[in-house]
């Protein structure tokens, strides 16, 4: 008998895999070329409205395009089929749409604070941000519900590589406009145009419309809640008036410790459907030991990132962005630990999509918050040093809160069979 969790033939799966890591990564490092460039074109100075255009990207990623893409994913590993998809694709499509012109309005009311006073077309390329970003999200779960990994991978290197000619094109051409750097960011998502069949769902499957609102919009709520944690600690530290040469070196261990974050969100595109199956068909076993597998790994890597932190951290931070961009070995090591868990969560956080538990995600997050917040103000030392404990806390704890919520869903689960 067919195991109906069974995934592709091994070499082809791995093949498939590889290349889907590899597009992960290039992508990753596109999307810094690209902000790179539009630096060195512009100056810090005014690069700044492309520099908070650039973070709605973040957050529509997070909070438009991840939740899209494994509500498709998911739903296609299903009964209902990629006919289910298209049933319930109007009704999120309609709600991707309210919230990029939302998004856009707020932009439109706070231009001039936001993008300064030449901003005037940036609350347009907000909404297109929006938009892309949800036909980002459409291509990629169809695409990965169709098992085709190669093409995700593809469409990763495209969406930025795309944005990467444009700069290019635009400092072959001599331009300063921030709003021409701007539109160069939402050329981005014109990579969903090319794979049109991905974006019309076929009618396979039973078909079953289910609650595709409450699926997305609980997804995208944690999402967000989870991007907000990863990045928001120069924001919080800059609140509590840490110096800025140290929010500004927080914010750069912050991104360089994220960048196994970032490779691991295109490689989550493999798995959706492969734990869904696994749900489906009872394999509690299997599942069991998936979650030993990460507890495991993640103690091991984050006393490993830990001392690597703390050893190598501060040298690379300097390397990498410039001299006096450095956090103390301490500090660093907290940084890098809260990572860890970060990407362990993110793995976690599929493994409950696949269960269907989104709202839980979003609630365990929002659990998680205040304890971060009650150790910052229990935690001994200076800003930093405590900004950095809560970011850690915080990762930590919803780790800790999304083991729960795996194990007593599985338990469920057991107990209904």
């Amino acid at each position: 008998m067919t195991d109906p969790a069974a995934p592709a033939p091994t070499t082809t799966a791995r093949r498939d895999t590889s290349l889907l890591a590899v597009g992960s990564l290039v992508s990753g490092l596109l999307a810094y070329l690209f902000f790179a460039l539009v630096i060195r074109s512009l100056g810090a100075g005014p690069a700044a409205p492309v520099a908070v255009l650039w973070a709605w990207w973040s957050f529509a990623g997070a909070a438009i395009t991840f939740p899209v893409q494994h509500w498709i994913t998911r739903t296609a590993a299903l009964e209902g089929g990629e006919a289910a998809v298209r049933r319930g694709l109007a009704r999120v499509a309609g709600a991707v749409t309210g919230a990029s012109v939302a998004a856009g309005t707020v932009a439109w009311l706070a231009s001039e604070r936001l993008f300064g006073p030449e901003g005037g077309w940036f609350p347009l390329l907000v909404v297109g941000v929006g938009i892309g970003s949800g036909a980002l999200g459409l291509v990629r779960g169809t695409l990965s519900g169709r098992h085709q990994f190669v093409a995700v991978g593809l469409g990763l290197i495209l969406e930025n590589g795309l944005r990467c000619l444009a700069a290019v094109a635009l400092m072959i051409a001599g331009s300063e406009s921030p709003t021409a750097y701007g539109l160069a960011l939402v050329v981005g998502g014109v990579a969903a145009l090319f794979w049109p069949a991905a974006l019309v769902p076929r009618r396979t499957g039973a078909g079953g419309l289910g609650t595709p609102l409450a699926f997305v919009s609980g997804a995208s709520a944690g999402q967000l809640l989870a991007q907000i944690t990863l990045t928001g600690g120069p924001v919080l530290l800059a609140a509590v008036n840490g110096a800025p040469a140290q929010v500004t070196a927080l914010f750069a261990a912050l991104a360089l410790f994220r960048a196994p974050y970032t490779f691991g969100l295109g490689l989550m595109a493999a798995l959706t459907g492969r734990l869904t199956r696994l749900v489906e068909a009872g394999r509690h076993d299997a599942l069991r030991h998936i979650r030993e597998g990460l507890i495991l790994a993640t103690l091991v890597i984050a006393g490993l990132g830990g001392l690597g932190g703390a050893w190598l951290g501060p040298e690379v931070m300097e390397l990498v962005f410039g001299e006096g961009v450095r956090l103390d070995r301490g500090n660093t090591a907290l940084v890098a630990i809260g990572s860890v868990f970060a990407l362990a969560t993110l793995v976690l956080t599929v493994g409950l999509l696949a269960r269907g538990r989104t709202a839980a995600i979003a609630r365990t997050w929002l659990a998680a918050v205040p304890i971060g917040l009650v150790a910052y103000l229990v935690v001994p030392g200076s800003e930093l040093t405590r900004t950095c404990w809560t970011f850690l806390v915080v990762e930590a704890a919803a780790w800790l809160g999304f083991l729960l919520l795996e194990w007593r869903s599985d338990r469920a689960r057991t107990g209904r069979r």
